[in-house]
């Protein structure tokens, strides 16, 4: 699969932009367990042309990274231009514009999945900003806004015209936010469309290898994208990997490994913030590392309210001592 001069290669997976997930730490570990492309957290235009420092920080990306991209978001066409020009001084692979986000402060204000309530407007700000630029653009969005807007195979198409290089879809509509099952019928609809000839990428209930490989086999996407499968479970782009190479199932992840892997990320996310802010980022891949461990009610609470390294160690060797070799 490629995307503009970037040559992915066959049947790529690749890490979704997930806010307050797909940042530097998590992304250099699913990077390290083979995820062909990296996106970072969606970055907000408005922020971005109003030079706040933060959201500058989510663009901070390293050589290690690459290929990545930057995903931008907002409702007003003038700012997002202004912010892919800048996005692309950050020097990614490529921009990728966010119309898919359903969460309600950004959708209901006309930006993200919002778009697909407006689609003149989505088309008119693709345009823009396929012009305005010099990287490849591509776009990331949803099916349709409800249930009687499955409008996608046409979106596609008018999106494709209007210049995109790459188009990933999530088989929901906004109103089902993550609810349900994910319509993969409506993905597989654009990629076997006669008139598309850019990558397609699907995504949307990829939680494990089996999954994966059915997903390409069915609907012949060019890629897929996971993303919440892989929270707790950063290694699921090796299973994924191996599988699709020559059919070998993954190897169990004991709970040593795994205690391993989180304490390499936390140590990662305290070299980007600071002990206190790493080990608060963490919280959440902390509890979905662990999801399942029998009788570990009292140790989880534990664990997530330490603010310290050495407070996580003591609760990790108390851990380890319960279940450790396994």
């Amino acid at each position: 699969m490629k995307i503009g001069n970037l040559d992915l290669g066959e049947c790529p997976v690749l890490l979704a932009p997930m806010e307050d997930v797909s940042t530097r730490p998590f992304r250099l570990l699913c990077r390290h367990f083979g995820a062909d492309l990296l996106y970072t957290e969606f970055v907000s235009s408005d922020a971005l042309v109003r030079s706040v420092e933060k959201t500058f920080k989510k663009m901070e990306v390293l050589d290690e990274e690459r290929p990545i991209a930057i995903q931008i978001y907002g409702k007003d066409i003038d700012a997002m231009v202004g912010a892919a020009k800048i996005a692309e001084e950050a020097n990614p692979n490529f921009i990728d514009i966010n119309f898919g986000c359903p969460v309600k402060k950004i959708a209901t204000k006309g930006a993200g999945s919002g778009m697909l309530k407006d689609i003149p407007a989505m088309l008119k700000m693709t345009e823009a900003i396929v012009k305005a630029v010099d990287l490849p653009v591509t776009v990331k969005t949803r099916i349709g806004w409800d249930e009687d807007s499955r409008d996608i195979v046409t979106i596609a198409e008018q999106l494709q015209d209007v210049g995109i290089q790459a188009l990933t879809i999530h088989g929901r509509t906004r109103c089902q936010m993550y609810k349900g099952e994910a319509d993969w019928e409506y993905i597989g609809a654009v990629k076997n469309n006669p008139r598309m000839h850019i990558p397609i990428i699907g995504n949307g209930d990829i939680t494990n290898h089996i999954v994966a490989k059915e997903r390409f086999d069915t609907y012949g996407v060019d890629a897929i994208m996971v993303g919440r499968g892989a929270i707790g479970k950063p290694w699921i782009f090796r299973d994924i990997k191996n599988y699709l190479k020559d059919g070998s199932e993954p190897e169990p992840v004991s709970f040593d490994e795994q205690l391993n892997i989180l304490r390499m990320q936390v140590k990662s996310a305290m070299k980007w913030l600071d002990e206190k802010r790493g080990i608060l980022h963490m919280r959440r891949h902390m509890a979905a590392m662990f999801k399942g461990l029998p009788h570990f009610r009292d140790l989880r609470i534990m664990m997530l309210q330490a603010d310290t390294m050495e407070e996580l160690e003591d609760v990790w060797q108390q851990m380890s001592e319960k279940y450790g070799n396994n």
